[in-house]
């Protein structure tokens, strides 16, 4: 009885386990055929090109301290090496912030900046925008910036909205004096101021 029991089991596994084998096979080259490979490449074969050539980094991060103690950061989305070149840069959706040693902050928007760091320069484009902790609140299209310290020029028309009225000049420079903790904001060429006297409360 067991010996025909055993072989009646050997017999049915030596079926079984090839149709096993086969539906295994089969269910391979279904996942196989279900998947299909161009779909799982994450980018299209013109941005894979453009990051090969223009060396693309994605949410890059710079900080550091000017000789004077400013803390400098670094903000953008991305940074290109535009043909392959290194040397200088195009930041897009640029966030600057510079904390001064006296507690002043100042944060710049842009949309766009060339950056050439062995030159120590940025130049900003796209709605830029410098706000100040000290209630200050400027805009133009371009700003030229010095890397390492806090040196801000625009060399183009200026809107400004200050603590005592708006202004409208030719361009501007915001800097700290060599010896001083505190940044100096210049106005020149052609400034127009609109006064707004504080209200005195009654």
């Amino acid at each position: 009885m067991q010996a025909d029991r055993y072989s009646r089991m050997v017999t049915w596994l030596k079926v079984a386990l090839p149709l096993m084998a086969l539906g295994l096979l089969s269910t391979l080259f279904l996942i196989s055929r279900a998947v299909d490979p161009p779909s799982t490449i994450p980018f299209a074969d013109t941005e894979v090109q453009e990051r090969l050539t223009n060396q693309q980094v994605t949410g890059p991060y710079f900080s550091g301290t000017s000789d004077r103690g400013d803390q400098i950061a670094f903000v953008a989305d991305t940074v290109t090496s535009p043909d392959g070149k290194t040397g200088t840069n195009t930041a897009k959706t640029v966030d600057v912030q510079v904390d001064m040693p006296n507690g002043t902050r100042i944060t710049v928007t842009a949309h766009q900046a060339v950056i050439d760091i062995a030159k120590d320069h940025s130049e900003l484009t796209g709605d830029v925008e410098i706000i100040t902790s000290e209630g200050y609140i400027l805009r133009s299209d371009l700003l030229d910036i010095r890397m390492s310290a806090l040196d801000i020029t625009s060399p183009d028309q200026v809107f400004a909205v200050t603590p005592v009225g708006d202004i409208e000049a030719g361009s501007m420079h915001l800097f700290a004096a060599e010896g001083s903790n505190d940044a100096q904001l210049v106005f020149t060429n052609g400034v127009k101021l609109l006064y707004q006297p504080e209200k005195s409360e009654e």
